[in-house]
C-alpha cells in the first residue's frame, strides 16, 4: 500500500476502536478526546499499518510529518499556526508546554479525522446587557425598619425580616427569647416576654407556624416549671 492507502487503513481501525472520551467541557456540555485518550492506539496502528509521524515546532507553525516506514520517500505533512498561552500562575515555560500540547493533540485529530464537538456552535452567544439608567425621579427605597418589643426590660430588638430565605432570621428571634426565658424568675416574666415581643412573634408565626409552635414550647416548659 502506498502511504494515502495506509492513512485510510489507520483512520479506519482507529474509529473502529473502543476509544473513551476523558475530556469534559462542562460549559457547553459536551466531551471530547484528551490527547492520551488517543496517542497510545494511535501510535499502535500506525505502526500496524507501517506508518510513523515527526512533529515539529516552529515560531510560526507546527507540522507533522506522516512517513511510509516501507517506502521514506513518502510523505504526508500536516501543519498548524502556532499560538500563545497565558495560564494564570504559570511561568513561560510552561505556557509553551500547554501549546505545545494542545497544537500535538490538534495535528492528530487532522491526521486520523478525528470528530469533534463543534464548540463554536455549541457556546452561548454573548449577549449585550441593556444598560440602565437610574431616573433622577425614581426615589430610593426606605431602608427596613427593624422590629422591637416594648422598651424597657425584656425587649427583643430584630433587624427587619429579609426578602427570601428567613430561615437564619426565624432562629435569632428563637434564639433571642429562649435567652430571656432563661432568665425569667417566675412565670409572670414569662407572660411579660410574651407580651412586649408580641409584635415580633406575630411576625414569626405569619412567616412560618409550624416554627412559631415549636418556640412556644419552652415558654410553656419554663411558666410550667414555676407553677410546679
Amino acid at each position: 500500500m502506498n502511504i494515502y492507502q495506509k492513512l485510510n487503513t489507520a483512520r479506519a481501525k482507529f474509529h473502529a476502536a473502543d476509544i473513551k472520551k476523558t475530556g469534559h467541557n462542562k460549559f457547553a456540555g459536551y466531551k471530547y478526546f484528551e490527547l492520551a485518550d488517543f496517542i497510545v492506539p494511535a501510535l499502535s496502528i500506525f505502526d500496524e499499518v507501517g506508518l510513523t509521524s515527526i512533529i515539529s515546532f516552529g515560531i510560526e507553525s507546527a507540522t507533522m510529518t506522516i512517513i511510509n516506514v516501507e517506502n521514506p520517500e513518502e510523505r504526508i505533512v500536516i501543519s498548524s499556526p502556532m499560538s500563545t498561552a497565558a495560564l494564570k500562575g504559570c511561568h513561560e515555560v510552561q505556557n509553551l508546554g500547554a501549546v505545545e500540547t494542545y497544537i500535538r493533540r490538534y495535528l492528530w485529530v487532522a491526521a486520523l479525522e478525528v470528530v469533534e464537538h463543534d464548540a463554536l456552535d455549541s457556546s452561548e452567544p454573548v449577549k449585550e446587557e441593556p444598560k440602565v439608567i437610574p431616573s433622577k425621579l425614581t426615589p430610593k427605597p426606605e431602608p427596613k425598619k427593624p422590629i422591637t418589643g416594648e422598651k424597657g426590660q425584656f425587649q427583643i430588638v430584630m433587624s427587619a425580616k429579609p426578602e427570601g430565605d428567613t430561615t437564619e432570621w426565624l432562629k435569632l428571634v428563637r434564639d433571642a427569647s429562649h435567652i430571656l426565658l432563661d432568665t425569667c424568675s417566675s412565670d409572670e416574666d414569662v407572660m411579660t416576654i410574651f407580651k412586649k415581643n408580641k409584635v415580633l412573634f406575630d411576625e414569626v408565626k405569619a412567616e412560618d407556624a409550624v416554627f412559631f409552635k415549636e418556640m412556644m414550647v419552652k415558654f410553656t416548659e419554663t411558666k410550667a416549671k414555676f407553677k410546679e
